[in-house]
């Protein structure tokens, strides 16, 4: 035995030795063992300093609840739409429709996937491309310009119109069976390609395939509404909107938002994303016609400008982080001081990596999108403390909502969505006008927010 490669008896006994030797380890070893590492390393003196207070601030109606679903990026971008809905109508609160964008994601997803694997045949199945392909064709999660083109193409509606079902709250057998059957997909479309088919049949080939993936989405979720109709009450009682309604009419009358105005920002301080420059991942999206991301790479200090700037203008900001992170979940306190993890072991773990290190070895990717809804600034107006509201019901954090502190913000808050007209003038001319650079799929900046 190579006693330098291999775990040796010694070596279990000199661990063990000093382990039993370590009286701050033992303290900590009874207290993880009965309690659980994250409740023991809780600081309270950093949870009593997140306190519910903020200069700038907008006011949400009732909290929303995506429950056993990766539909985040879809609560996230609805509640930022329906809060322009309650603002405009004076409406108590409101709820626009989560599982009609789920629908017609599904079936965008499987187009989109069953596109991939036409684009590459010649790509062996074993190779890492077609390992990723077939990974998660789909998964529930996405991102802002996913939900922009769902939007733009199917509209929204009120949650009335199209209500959850058990399958759109609990998307696990949906998101299974899909996969099952889109991997089939795959497999028949390649032997068949293989066997000398042409693009043609192919092509009509998914087209059948697709009208298969409708069926099983309308099983599981209810057919969408062409029209609907619509009665909406503001906070006196009075009829304040009325009449039958597209999907696509209902967003341009009740919501009103321009989303092409709308751009996203990342923030990864990674060597091979330089800032000020423009990015896209490759074989990522959903509506084939509207092709995939964009991001503009900025420093983190200016995401949290851009998003100060528009919550100023009263409206909430779209964010994307990496939540699990020095989290209390049940305050709804997000905090690296809130945690001393290494503290309570003794030598680094938090604090091994720093966020590009996070980034570039796999230890940190967005994993959840939520909404900006309010900031505290020092005396110099730089950020303390945001608001956040999640969309895990009014009985998670405090009542619906978390915090994060800026210092929480440095570390792990990826990606923003704000109105480009708060971006300078060269941000929006790279922006508009630079080709973007083309990222691997599996580049962590393709990670799809879908935290559950």
């Amino acid at each position: 035995m190579d006693e330098m490669t291999s775990i040796t008896s010694e070596d279990i006994a000199s661990s063990r030795e000093g382990f039993s030797a370590d009286r701050c380890a033992q303290v900590a070893k009874n207290a993880a063992c009965a309690q659980g590492l994250r409740a023991v390393a809780r600081v309270p003196e950093a949870v009593a300093a997140n306190a519910m207070t903020f200069d700038v601030e907008v006011k949400q109606g009732e909290r929303t609840n995506q429950e056993h679903s990766g539909r985040c990026w879809m609560f996230a971008s609805l509640n930022t739409m329906r809060f322009r809905t309650i603002e405009r109508y004076g409406l108590k609160t409101f709820e626009l429709s989560q599982a009609y964008p789920l629908f017609w994601d599904k079936l965008e997803k499987a187009n989109w996937f069953l596109e991939q694997i036409l684009d590459t045949l010649d790509e062996p199945l074993s190779g890492r491309v077609l390992a990723f392909l077939l990974s998660d064709p789909e998964g529930d999660g996405g991102q802002w310009d996913m939900f922009r083109g769902l939007v733009r193409k199917y509209g929204v509606v009120p949650k009335e119109a199209m209500p959850e079902t058990a399958c759109s709250r609990n998307t696990a057998d949906l998101d299974r069976y899909l996969t099952r059957y889109l991997r089939g997909c795959a497999r028949r479309l390649r032997e068949t390609a293989e066997a000398g088919s042409g693009t043609e049949d192919l092509r009509a080939m998914k087209k059948e395939m697709l009208d298969d993936v409708y069926h099983i989405c309308a099983t599981c979720l209810g057919e969408p509404p062409a029209t609907f109709d619509v009665r909406l009450r503001d906070k006196d009682d009075k009829l304040v909107l009325s009449g039958t309604f597209t999907p696509q009419e209902f967003f341009s009358e009740a919501v009103g938002m321009d989303v092409d105005d709308y751009v996203s920002l990342i923030s990864a301080n990674t060597a091979d994303k330089p800032f000020d420059h423009t990015y896209t991942v490759a074989r990522l999206g959903n509506v084939v016609e509207e092709g995939g991301v964009r991001y503009l790479n900025l420093a983190v200090d200016e995401l949290k400008r851009l998003a100060i700037a528009q919550l100023k203008d009263g409206l909430p900001v779209w964010f994307g982080c990496d939540v699990s992170q020095s989290y209390l979940k049940d305050e709804g306190i997000m905090d690296p001081a809130a945690l001393d993890i290494d503290g309570l072991l003794g030598f680094p773990v938090e604090t091994c990596l720093d966020r590009a290190q996070r980034l570039d070895y796999g230890e940190s990717v967005m994993t959840h999108a939520m909404v900006l809804e309010g900031v505290d600034l020092d005396a110099d107006g730089k950020p303390t403390l945001w608001k956040v509201e999640n969309s895990w019901g009014d009985d998670h954090g405090r009542k619906g909502f978390d915090t994060l502190t800026d210092a929480w913000f440095d570390e792990y808050v990826y990606q923003v969505v704000v109105d480009r007209k708060y971006l300078s003038d060269e941000q929006r001319r790279i922006y508009d006008t630079e080709e973007p650079t083309v990222l691997e799929p599996w580049d962590p900046m393709g990670t799809l927010a879908t935290t559950r």
